[in-house]
């Protein structure tokens, strides 16, 4: 009997798991296959016997199972679930096979037979039983189920109702309203005397003056105020109704100019460098009779806000960066090349596919104009007003950029959340438009707030030791605006969050004056998607924090920049010091390539600017990690963003390498320096000022903030078998093209097809 059980079978089925055991329904039953629901969570439509295409090149790795559609997410349950991969990100409200219903760009139909195909919309008819089904979206998966052993009519009602529940009529309708309006009164009982602390390690929410006053306090800006006269939205529905404003203009001067600019944003203020020049945002001005008188009053109140009563500059972002709809063009070709091209060139063709996409040197001119922002509010000790006709795509990316550059605060994943709560969420953004979550107009999507996540990422990319958080953070961030559970990306403005969380809170039975972050959190409530371990993926292990320590020359210094005149000659610095900056070739000065791209002989010339007399000098010192940062903006500087734009293509997924490698190496290292500074306290004893002793009650390892723990002495660490190029996401099932493995980038490019391009499905569709 063991000899038989040893032989290998000689046959292979390929009928359905489900078929092939029905003559063993009477020892085994059939395993039934149930979604996991949330609260409030209903099943709409499912289908049986539906195959998920794992290869292109065969069926043989496929999984078979029951596709579902509810009213928050489109889920696939395996018959036979592969044996999961506990070290991965793990979603606490989406499966590894959901898709949430939002996140749904394209709904296509194929039937193979009759060469048919058709994109769905909602309340659509199909006439014809489909036998595949392909889902684009919009964080850029492409995932194919075919019907093959599916009843027909079960497929097509299972398709219909996946494009009609992914085209929600009103903002009600999406599912958040009713999940979390079911958590509420669940977990009413574990909160504290009935409300709960804000989550999000105390991210301020800016919807309230004391997180304003403190921001104010923080930045010194002495001469600025928090104005309360947009207090019920009385003279603006989009922007929040507590602004800063300076302290000598009055609110009845700010009700009389406000009638002029568009939508009444007035200026509004954004930052406070130490030198005294503020950063403001405000909208264009309608009336050019006006614009003069505005002007002139504005000035003067800002002009005597500074110190020493420092010049105004005003920045017309209109004029001098792509628009929204040049944003959306580049986006959508940059995703064709990285995601639904057939690769059939070189590389170098598909590199300059890229290039001409534009989307990189979209990111390079949002940075360079960012970073000329900081010469004129740093190096010429200028308050600066960015101008956009409706002050709320633009000036939300710019903005951010300059307080990224200029303030370490930012830095850190509270400063930076906080940051996108104030600049963007209380600015008034549009998210529910620009994320067209409704899918109404199409003309008003652009992703701006990627392009912005794409910025930041460049900077990280270049100073790796100056951020606390990692791009996983960043990725895990960009793909939350698909997930409709959260108050933070489903609105356009202050107005329209606070007037349908009213309604929510009054529909729901939820008592007067309780905190909308209690009963609709934001996302900066991680713990609601994520493990307490999980999260710890958020963490840089070379982040080196305030006031740290870098090494030049073999001699630890600390860095403190100080303000100076500008140089008249390039001190160049050895190789060696990089200070977390990620250069070029080290027969180069550190940033000798922006250098050269500045002024190719390297000696000062008479109409030099001082702005390039500015950036000279700055990249001829060191950089500190904890004060102000400049990126490299040249052309050659920018990269692909490869974990956002290319994660989910099996091919280019590198086994046990790429950054992941380096991130469970760093990960270890500083666990285990954690470790033993932990012993040395509690053998030394606290410090005055120091650490606090972790606490008694829980295991070290609990308390530990690196994902991958140090190992023992004993055992070497080795990188774990999951690891890869892509970690912590996972390629499996989205649309590939063929089932490559080894090294990615020559097989990648040469030869990679599939099967069908969104410009087809455009031209064919019915």
């Amino acid at each position: 009997m063991f000899s038989v059980k040893q032989m290998k079978p000689t046959f292979k089925c390929y009928l359905p798991p489900a078929q092939t055991d029905v003559k063993k329904t009477i020892e085994q039953p059939i395993k039934k296959l149930e979604p996991t629901l949330l609260q409030g969570e209903i099943v709409v439509n499912e289908v049986n016997f539906v195959r998920k295409c794992i290869s292109a090149e065969s069926s043989q790795d496929d999984l078979w199972g029951k596709l579902i559609c509810t009213n928050f997410k489109v889920s696939f349950i395996p018959q036979d679930a592969p044996t999961k991969q506990k070290s991965k990100l793990s979603h606490l409200l989406l499966g590894e096979h959901d898709i949430p219903l939002t996140c749904l760009e394209q709904v296509v139909t194929v039937n193979d037979t009759k060469g048919k195909k058709k994109v769905l919309g909602s309340n659509q008819k199909l006439k014809f039983n489909p036998t595949e089904l392909i889902l684009y979206c919009k964080d850029l998966r492409i995932i194919r189920f075919c019907f093959d052993e599916a009843g027909p009519e079960s497929a097509k009602k299972v398709c219909l109702a996946i494009a009609h529940y992914s085209h929600p009529a009103d903002l009600h309708l999406l599912f958040g309203f009713e999940y979390q309006g079911r958590r509420y009164h669940e977990t009413k009982e574990g909160r504290v005397n009935g409300s709960t602390p804000r989550g999000g390690l105390q991210t301020p929410h800016f919807d309230r003056p004391s997180d304003w006053d403190r921001e104010i306090k923080r930045t010194g800006a002495l001469e600025w105020r928090v104005c309360s006269v947009n207090e019920g939205y009385a003279i603006s529905q989009s922007l929040p109704e507590y602004i800063v404003v300076p302290v000598s203009l009055a609110d009845q001067d700010l009700k009389q100019y406000s009638i002029y600019l568009h939508d009444s944003r007035m200026p509004h203020w954004c930052w406070n460098h130490s030198n005294g020049s503020a950063l403001i945002r405000m909208a264009s001005i309608s009336d050019p009779v006006q614009q003069r008188k505005i002007d002139q009053r504005i000035f003067t109140a800002i002009t005597k806000s500074h110190p020493q009563r420092s010049e105004v500059v005003r920045l017309d972002l209109d004029k001098c960066l792509p628009n929204i709809l040049d944003i959306q063009s580049a986006f959508v070709r940059i995703r064709q090349i990285c995601v639904m091209d057939p690769f059939e060139e070189s590389e170098e063709r598909w590199l300059t596919a890229v290039e001409n996409s534009r989307w990189l040197e979209y990111v390079r001119a949002f940075l360079k104009h960012s970073a000329e922002i900081v010469f004129h509010l740093e190096g010429k000790n200028a308050s600066v007003i960015l101008q956009e006709e409706e002050d709320r795509d633009l000036n939300c990316v710019v903005s951010s950029l300059v307080q990224l550059m200029l303030d370490p605060h930012y830095r850190s994943t509270v400063g930076f959340q906080s940051l996108v709560q104030k600049e963007w969420v209380m600015a008034g953004h549009r998210f529910l438009d620009r994320c067209n979550h409704l899918k109404k107009n199409e003309k008003e999507e652009s992703p701006l707030f990627v392009l912005f996540l794409d910025c930041v990422w460049q900077m990280m990319n270049q100073y790796p030791a100056a951020f606390e958080f990692t791009e996983t953070y960043l990725t895990v961030l960009g793909d939350s605006m698909w997930i409709p559970l959260f108050s933070t990306f489903l609105f356009n403005s202050p107005k329209q969050r606070a007037k349908h969380l009213m309604d929510f809170a009054k529909n729901k039975a939820i008592p007067q004056g309780e905190d909308p972050a209690t009963f609709f959190p934001p996302v900066w409530d991680w713990a609601q998607q994520f493990s307490t371990k999980d999260q710890t993926l958020f963490n840089n292990p070379m982040y080196v924090g305030k006031g740290a320590a870098c090494v030049q020359n073999g001699e630890v210094k600390t860095f403190r920049r100080t303000k100076k005149p500008y140089s008249s000659t390039l001190r160049g610095q050895s190789a060696s010091v990089r200070n977390g900056l990620r250069s070029g070739e080290d027969t180069l000065p550190r940033r000798g390539s922006l250098l050269t791209e500045l002024r190719p002989d390297f000696s000062l010339v008479k109409d030099e600017s001082p702005s390039e007399r500015f950036f000279r000098d700055w990249f001829s010192r060191p950089a500190d990690q904890q004060g102000i940062l400049i990126p490299l903006f040249m052309p050659s500087h920018m990269a692909l963003w490869k974990l956002f734009f290319l994660r989910w293509v099996p091919e280019v997924c590198i086994p046990k390498g790429g950054p992941s490698t380096t991130y469970h190496k760093l990960s270890q290292l500083v666990d285990e320096i954690e470790i033993l500074q932990s012993q040395l306290r509690r053998y030394k004893g606290p410090s005055p000022g120091g650490t606090p002793l972790p606490s008694p009650s829980g295991p070290l390892s609990d308390q530990r903030r690196m994902y991958f723990k140090a190992s023992s002495p004993q055992n070497p660490p080795t990188p774990p078998d999951f690891l890869t190029s892509s970690f912590p996401f996972s390629p499996m099932g989205n649309l590939c093209r063929r089932g490559i493995h080894g090294t990615p980038i020559s097989k990648f490019l040469n030869g990679a097809r599939i099967w069908l391009s969104t410009e087809t499905l455009a031209n064919d569709s019915v």
